[in-house]
């Protein structure tokens, strides 16, 4: 088993589907992979053309136990005095990525454009992201950047 990091590059998005009638949307991202999530940043009044240009990082074991490991971003509208809204989400794939990324040393998704599906599966809109894989060997300082644990070797 190998592992590594997967660093995912969260660019913008453009044509989302507004669920705010009065105000103009304040969108984020959540991103999951497997039991680890990161929240980007909320675009404060950036409505259907968001843009975040934020960076995140996740612990990854590969092969793991999924034979299809995915990465789910599911995009929310912030709302203040109300339960947030969900937009929509898309799911990036990343078996191949990460193959590569064991045979090489390193592999790569270039930023590219995404299909946001709602939850009637109805296009609503396109976010932009880009996806890395290093594998690397696991050290202390490796293991509590994620939260980890490194067991002691006798």
């Amino acid at each position: 088993m190998t592992i590594g990091v997967m660093e995912v590059n969260l660019v913008d998005a453009r044509g989302l589907s507004n669920s705010d009638f009065l105000n103009n949307m304040d969108p984020y991202v959540l991103i999951q992979y497997k039991s680890q999530e990161h929240k980007s940043t909320i675009a404060k009044g950036q409505g259907s053309k968001p843009s975040w240009n934020e960076n995140f990082k996740f612990r990854v074991e590969f092969p793991g136990g999924d034979e299809q490991p995915k990465l789910v971003l599911k995009i929310m509208d912030h709302d203040t005095f109300s339960a947030d809204d969900y937009i929509g989400q898309t799911t990036i794939y990343l078996k191949e990525v990460l193959e590569l990324g064991v045979e090489n040393g390193t592999s790569e998704l270039r930023v590219q454009k995404y299909s946001i599906v709602d939850s009637s599966q109805s296009y609503s809109g396109d976010i932009r992201v880009g996806v890395s894989f290093t594998p690397r060997v696991e050290n202390e300082s490796y293991a509590q950047e994620f939260g980890g644990w490194k067991e002691s070797q006798w």
